[in-house]
């Protein structure tokens, strides 16, 4: 049985404690360390282990088993033996603000809406927080806004181990059914929730609490956030990402949502145009009864377009390859008279690619020189209509 001191004081980071066993792990090819206490919180109800260090040597994976702390590492250290212990505290204060802000936030959307947490995932870059309902915008704003008054208040964050009878006596959180000591964490006036992470002492630590989405998850949503540190970070990114793309606009940081919708009405008005100039040039090649085409690059509808008027104008077959002799072609074939799908046998024994489709028409990518394909389809005895 291993003493947790994250229980004790979740701020701890070094520690010295006796090994009680070590033990080769096959399946994992490193040895499994027991200890008589440790700083190292294991993965367990969402959340990754703590990593760090044990008398220099990386603690790669932390588990728990049978009330036992496994320590999982690459080198050995002697059963008996007194060892240091060092956690990456910089890792655990950011979990400590991720989860304790999700307490926050979960607290106060039961209050307020009577929805469950029923998922909790904390990663090493976001937190997502499922729920089994859902909210308009308005509601995740007020909720933030909340969570951020909560941290402002700076509230105490207590935990204890409740008898049968108190905990019975109480009304808190769960998201699953528990047995044995049950450990529970209070933010007065927000949550009380059963919990086995460790948290920050008082809200203020927690820094601020961003919700940054909500998507639609099983009938309820996910909710993705992010606290502290990490709150700031994602705040940088997308302070970078708007002022270049302020720049890239010449537009102020704070009108670049209106200069992209104007981007991207202009590129589809050049993509019509650019549509209609091919298809016109398309008809051109048609009417040439040039029936066979290869472009460089061309818009896959108007490929289309061509193949399916071609092969209405023509007794073999009708085809446009998109691409170039180095990279490979991208084709499509049109046909009344031939089986395309049946053509394709032979045609794909010749030249490596595949493709696939209906009888009168199909699709697919091919490595080939132009000038091979070409002489291939002129000696095909159905393309004697095609030119070049």
């Amino acid at each position: 049985m291993t003493e947790k001191l994250y229980y004790q004081d979740s701020h701890q980071k070094e520690f010295t404690a006796q090994v009680t066993a070590c033990e080769w792990d096959e399946k994992r090819a490193c040895y499994r360390i027991v200890l008589d206490q440790t700083c190292f919180f294991p993965e367990e109800g969402g959340q990754y282990a703590d990593s760090g260090t044990l008398e220099g040597i990386i603690v790669e994976d932390v588990q728990e088993k049978d009330e036992s702390i496994l320590h999982y590492c690459r080198k050995p250290l002697p059963e008996g033996t007194t060892v240091h212990g060092c956690i990456d505290f910089e890792e655990r204060f950011s979990k400590m603000q991720q989860h304790t802000g999700e307490h926050i936030v979960s607290g106060l959307i039961h209050q307020h809406f009577g929805y469950d947490n029923v998922g909790f995932h904390l990663g090493k870059e976001l937190v997502t927080m499922d729920f089994n309902g859902s909210f308009t915008k308005e509601q995740l704003q007020q909720i933030e806004q909340e969570a951020n008054e909560a941290v402002v208040k700076d509230i105490p964050v207590r935990t204890a181990f409740p008898s049968k009878e108190e905990l019975a006596a109480m009304d808190y959180r769960s998201k699953k059914e528990l047995t044995g000591q049950v450990r529970i964490v209070t933010v007065l006036g927000y949550d009380i929730c059963a919990c086995c992470a460790p948290h920050v002492n008082r809200t203020g630590e927690i820094g601020m609490i961003r919700l940054i989405d909500a998507a639609r998850h099983k009938g309820g949503t996910r909710l993705t956030m992010v606290c502290g540190f990490r709150a700031l970070a994602d705040y940088r990114i997308k302070e970078d990402n708007v002022q270049e793309i302020s720049r890239l606009l010449s537009a102020r940081p704070c009108e670049t949502a209106d200069a992209v919708k104007r981007l991207q009405k202009e590129l589809s008005q050049w993509k019509d145009k650019l549509f209609r100039i091919q298809n016109r040039y398309l008809e051109q090649k048609l009417d040439k009864q040039e029936f066979l085409l290869f472009e460089e690059d061309l818009d896959k509808n108007a490929a289309r377009r061509f193949v399916d008027t071609g092969m209405h104008r023509c007794d073999g077959i009708c085809g446009i390859f998109i691409g170039n002799d180095r990279q490979g072609y991208q084709y499509i074939l049109g046909s009344r008279q031939t089986n395309l799908r049946e053509f394709l046998k032979g045609f794909h024994e010749t030249f490596p690619g595949k493709g696939g489709g209906k009888p009168e028409m199909v699709q697919g990518t091919v490595t080939a020189l132009c000038q091979d394909l070409q002489e291939y389809f002129v000696a095909f005895p159905c393309t004697v209509n095609a030119s070049f």
